[in-house]
């Protein structure tokens, strides 16, 4: 009796094992189908995605926002892990590098999309690789020498900076300039693509008689930071438009110059064609004092209410930008491009698959560009592709920029180390 008691005892400890097992299983199920939708399994991969922050580059930021918003922050269960490098990032490229690699740990990470790329993406990209041969880079807008970030990123694009260089004169000419006036500082025209359009800006301002002034600005990344940066633009401007005109227009490199820029130049006169990134969040609502938040990612609302109070300022004819955001495409399509591809519905040598995940963000809009050419050998790149769309300048619509051709010549200017 004894021995069948005994058995009697373990089958039933045994059930309920199986029991407790079984539910702790079904309510493991249930966390994970609850963690990324109801009735769905959990995420098999997962996106990184790093930005400047909003103090830099409010549309990149924005574009990594609309990713977690249609797909979800890891942390609540999604799939896009999200951060964001210093503002100093010049002088802390290792923090800028840690945050990129940073995403690599995790194995469920399989893309990792960084807009904009400033300088140690191209290092952090080769350290993943040299562990996660499997990963997906993409670079936006990279800051870094287009050879150098060819080497380690899977896909890198870029605002056309040889079209744009011509197109912004075209359109400049269009808005009856006489002057353009070109605003950076030596960091940014080291770089070739940056250096290279003014090259070209200043070969197109000759070619259409129109006078080409540089000035120099403070580097928001050097020891003023970006306030004195800004300081600095709101004190010159004013001057700068006595001196060069009410037909002037004017253009800087850097993103956080152009609210300040903006601002001087609605209050003073000028012109604006469109920003180096540009997009209608790209200073516009700052110079403005607009609250966008019941429009946030609704870009046709944007672009009606920035125009509204650009028309107001009496800036018609004489403010202009794209009618979406490059920075804010440029994250959000990197994004929906790796997960395309991630998916199985896009290739991720096809342009067309690109242009598609970019258009996802703006509907209507249409998009041009072309493959890199390295200067010195005239190799096409096969993994860097210059974008870049048509111009809206308020109160008038629609410039057709990308329906010009531009000269061949302009393709031959090299970059000029100054």
């Amino acid at each position: 009796m004894k021995r069948i008691s005994l058995v009697v005892l373990a089958l039933v400890l045994c059930g309920a094992m199986v029991f407790a097992g079984g539910g702790r299983q079904q309510q493991q199920q249930q966390g994970a189908q609850g963690a990324s939708g109801s009735g769905a399994s959990a995420p098999a991969y997962r996106i990184g995605i790093v930005t400047s922050t909003v103090s830099q580059s409010e549309d990149n930021f924005r574009g990594a926002e609309e990713l977690i918003r249609r797909y979800g922050r890891v942390s609540d269960g999604g799939i896009i892990q999200h951060v964001t490098y210093p503002d100093q990032f010049m002088t802390q490229q290792e923090t800028t590098i840690t945050q990129i690699t940073g995403l690599a740990m995790d194995p469920l990470v399989k893309a990792i999309v960084v807009n904009e790329a400033v300088p140690g993406t191209a290092e952090a990209f080769k350290r993943i690789k040299e562990s996660r041969p499997d990963i997906l880079l993409f670079a936006g807008e990279a800051h870094e020498d287009p050879l150098v970030i060819q080497q380690s990123a899977t896909m890198v694009i870029s605002a056309d900076f040889i079209s744009r260089g011509y197109t912004i004169i075209w359109a400049a000419k269009e808005l009856g300039a006489k002057t353009f006036v070109h605003i950076s500082f030596p960091r940014h025209m080291g770089y070739e693509s940056l250096g290279t359009r003014r090259q070209i800006f200043e070969a197109a301002c000759n070619d259409m008689g129109i006078r080409f002034v540089f000035l120099s600005a403070p580097d928001p990344t050097s020891d003023v930071g970006v306030a004195g940066a800004q300081q600095y633009i709101m004190e010159q401007t004013p001057q700068w438009v006595a001196q060069y005109g009410q037909d002037a227009v004017f253009f800087c490199t850097n993103n956080a110059h152009t609210e300040p820029l903006l601002r001087q130049l609605l209050a003073y006169g000028g012109q604006f064609v469109e920003a180096d990134l540009p997009s209608p969040l790209m200073g516009y609502p700052g110079a403005l004092g607009l609250d966008l938040s019941a429009e946030a990612g609704n870009f046709p609302a944007i672009l009606k209410k920035v125009e509204e109070a650009v028309l107001a300022k009496g800036g018609a004819g004489r403010f202009g930008t794209w009618a979406y955001s490059y920075g804010f495409s440029a994250s959000a399509g990197l994004g929906e491009f790796a997960k395309r591809i991630l998916d199985g519905k896009a290739k991720v040598d096809s342009t067309a698959d690109l242009y598609a995940a970019l258009g996802e963000f703006t509907p209507g809009a249409k998009w041009s560009g072309g493959f890199y050419v390295d200067q010195a050998t005239g190799v096409r790149a096969r993994n860097q592709l210059l974008v870049y769309m048509d111009t809206y300048i308020f109160g008038k619509g629609y410039l057709p920029s990308t329906q010009q051709t531009v000269p061949e010549k302009y393709y031959q200017i090299k970059f000029r180390q100054n």
